[in-house]
């Protein structure tokens, strides 16, 4: 039989451990590489497959949406059958969605592809820090893990652009997706050889009834953000209708349910609903620049893809550097002063980035793409370091499930909110125009990362890494 939980103290040390973090960093990589990439290659793949930006939209939104959409049920299948289990199904799933999407003959199979790519990630991503989570019992050993393993959203920031960029020159977008089907392979070795079994399946079941509220409400409005620019206002209005009567029949059935996909309690921690809220802000306002930033500098810059992907390097270099320290400046400074100054941070790049030209300056560009990976850097450790030490470690799973659906719905809403506000204005195909959807998407997605600031300085303790009871 396999024990309920596992604990630290069930766990061999040393060598084991580090072999543990090394595979848990590997699902990150496999999933952000691939996320990186794939914004870096949109005009390429808009280009070959001769599809307008709404439809690249749906290439990003895809897997963020069927993402979004199944983290809350991957938290519930990690403690029922298994962490090490659903993390080896999610990272064999990415690979099978990462093969579709390499040979996809046209928009349809791809937008396919990365809606089952997204699946896997919705299983392995939070299942890995749930298993961080069971590791490390020590608040800062375990905020030191969770910072290295947050630190890999950069590193593969910084490898998806410059090596996306080098193999879509030279071997076409599609290699794009392929490159990360052998990491794939090595983590799930890695997973057999060192990590044993942990879950908690005490009190908690399948809750279909809100899974499948969850999906209506996210896919409706999803569907009325991107496609606000090309639809008639009634057909939004339809949409954006039918994702707030689902919204508030998922409450209403997570109330009444035992073992809700959304235990609704569990909300009422301080810490966890503060890191909920500041890692839908932190992610609305960066994977919407993510997604208009390449487009930007090979439409408008005139770079080509492999030069984009090197200019997106002081954002990764930053954010790794900074990421892997912050284990112990959050132990020092305590995560609401970390997390208050990541979020502005964000905010003023965001916000500087408003104002950039076609006759800005690269340097000036880079510098605030830097100041982004600053904040970044700050904010993406904590956050998680706070919303797993804010309920019991038999809820790690639960608790890592919510704080990824927030992240993603963020950036979901990020991409297409701020990308539909860009391709209403920047459609008109003037300079004038182009620039004023600029201007627009970044004024909002910068406001946005500074309630992030106000919410982290309000409502996070200085002590909120210590693990409750």
């Amino acid at each position: 039989m396999v024990a309920n939980v596992v604990g630290a103290a069930h766990l061999a040390r040393g060598t084991q451990r580090r072999l543990i973090l090394f595979t848990m960093c590997l699902g990150v990589l496999i999933a952000q590489i691939d996320a990186s990439v794939v914004n870096l290659a949109l005009a390429p793949i808009g280009a070959d497959l001769r599809v307008p930006v709404s439809v690249l939209q749906w290439v990003i939104d895809a897997y963020n949406l069927v993402y979004a959409c199944l983290l809350l049920t991957s938290g519930t299948l990690s403690d029922l059958y298994g962490r090490r289990r659903i993390f080896m199904l999610g990272v064999a799933i990415f690979a099978i969605g990462s093969l579709i999407c390499g040979f996809a003959p046209d928009e349809t199979i791809l937008i396919a592809g990365r809606a089952l790519a997204g699946l896997g990630a919705a299983l392995s991503l939070p299942t890995s820090l749930a298993i961080l989570a069971v590791t490390y019992d020590d608040t800062a050993e375990r905020a030191h893990a969770i910072g290295i393993w947050a630190s890999c959203y950069g590193v593969a920031m910084a490898i998806g652009p410059t090596l996306g960029g080098v193999l879509v020159a030279v071997a076409g977008w599609r290699s794009i997706f392929l490159m990360v089907v052998p990491i794939a392979g090595l983590a799930l070795v890695t997973t057999m050889r060192v990590l044993p079994e942990s879950r908690d399946p005490a009190g908690r079941h399948l809750d279909l009834p809100g899974q499948a509220l969850a999906i209506l409400a996210l896919g409706a409005l999803t569907v009325a953000a991107i496609e606000a620019p090309h639809w008639t206002s009634r057909l939004v209005a339809f949409c954006a209708a039918i994702a707030f009567v689902a919204s508030v029949l998922f409450v209403a059935v997570e109330a009444r349910t035992g073992g809700a996909l959304v235990p609704l309690a569990i909300l009422r921690r301080r810490g966890l609903s503060a890191a909920m809220a500041c890692a839908s802000l932190m992610t609305f306002g960066v994977y919407g620049m993510m997604f208009l930033v390449p487009l930007y500098l090979q439409q408008q810059h005139g770079a080509s893809v492999v030069a984009a992907g090197l200019e997106l390097l002081p954002l990764s270099l930053v954010y790794v550097a900074v990421s892997h320290r912050i284990g112990a400046l959050s132990t020092r400074w305590g995560p609401r002063m970390v997390m208050t100054a990541g979020m502005a941070c964000m905010g003023t790049g965001m916000l500087l980035l408003s104002a950039v030209s076609a006759a800005t300056s690269l340097y000036v560009i880079e510098l605030e793409l830097a100041l982004l990976g600053i904040g970044l850097g700050l904010n993406t450790g904590p956050v998680n370091s706070v919303a797993v030490a804010a309920v019991p470690a038999a809820r790690s799973g639960t608790a890592s499930g919510l704080l990824n659906t927030a992240r993603m719905v963020g950036a979901t809403l990020g991409v297409a909110i701020l990308g539909a506000v860009f391709a209403l204005r920047a459609g008109q195909g003037s300079p004038a125009s182009v620039a004023t959807g600029w201007r627009a998407a970044f004024l909002i997605g910068g406001g946005g990362e500074m309630l992030g600031a106000l919410i982290a300085f309000g409502f996070i303790r200085r002590d909120a890494l210590s693990r409750v009871g």
